[in-house]
């Protein structure tokens, strides 16, 4: 595996993992039966470094919180290697697809911990405005390096389901953590800026086929949990939740023949239902790392 030394380094890491080739579906499949029934350390070197430059990729989405990227690195490289330890291959689905929440939790807790601003004890609801705010603010076209307007405070706390002072004082925290530099060289002798590696923004191949396998697993756990309704439960709740063009209470009032409280009480009942056979679903086939 290369060694990643530091920001220094780091230009001629990106090189060297570009040279490990991509694994074809039956190539990972052969080599991840090989480390799950005999542990072989070989087969499991050829699965981590075949991945290496999805790790890459996910930590360069988290460059915006002033730690250096080597480290965000060096961390998702150790949540890869747990998800290549924990990966079941007769499940049906890639290795991506498994082992980038391995990679993202990594450094996610990586970044918490790093970041003395904000507390272990943050809940669940903090941890999703802080890895969520600057994406929104951009989507409001709001200034990074200013107080947010009131409209906007309300619209991300809103959508966000934390307290507006809680937005506003996180936004003031990362503020003053601050992000490093687009022209900061990478090499210690000058050449080489982290802008040169932004220039390209199109997906890689294993992040594309990850997406895709994540969207297809989940598509059909919805589809199997959606059997834990019965058919007025699914009817309601798909011409509530699931159209582009959704009914109101009244209509499916008419239709059913009770009253809009009533709708409304089977569509809360039914979501309730849905997501606990999803959890139960997700469980069973072990996507997420515990």
């Amino acid at each position: 595996m290369p060694a990643l030394g530091g920001e220094a380094s780091l230009n001629r890491y990106l090189s060297e993992i570009r040279k490990f080739p991509l694994l074809a579906p039956e190539q990972e499949y052969m080599l991840a039966k090989r480390y799950a029934e005999h542990q072989d350390p070989e087969a499991a070197a050829q699965l981590v470094t075949s991945h290496l430059r999805l790790v890459a990729k996910i930590a360069m989405g988290y460059r915006g919180y002033g730690l250096p990227v080597s480290e965000l690195i060096s961390e998702g490289n150790i949540g890869l290697m747990q998800g290549v330890k924990k990966f079941e291959p007769d499940r049906g689905f890639r290795l991506a697809t498994y082992a980038m929440w391995w990679i993202k939790a990594s450094i996610q807790e990586y970044i918490l911990r790093s970041w003395s601003l904000v507390k272990m004890g943050t809940t669940a609801a903090q941890k999703k405005l802080f890895f969520n705010l600057r994406r929104m603010k951009k989507n409001l076209d709001a200034y990074e390096d200013s107080d947010l307007h009131p409209d906007h405070v309300r619209t991300i706390a809103t959508t966000l389901g934390v307290p507006e002072q809680e937005v506003v004082n996180m936004n003031r925290r990362m503020m003053m953590g601050g992000d490093a530099s687009l022209n900061i060289s990478m090499r210690e002798d000058g050449d080489g800026q982290w802008q040169d590696w932004l220039a390209d923004d199109r997906p890689l191949q294993d992040e594309t086929v990850a997406d895709a396998q994540e969207a297809s697993v989940r598509h059909a756990m919805l589809g199997e949990a959606m059997d834990s309704l019965n058919e007025r439960e699914r009817h309601i709740l798909t011409d509530r939740r699931l159209v582009d063009d959704p009914k109101t209470l009244e209509e499916l009032s008419q239709v059913y023949s009770v009253s809009r409280e009533r709708v409304r009480q089977i569509e809360v009942r039914a979501f309730e239902k849905l997501q606990k056979a999803i959890q139960r679903i997700a469980g069973e086939r072990r996507l997420l790392p515990a």
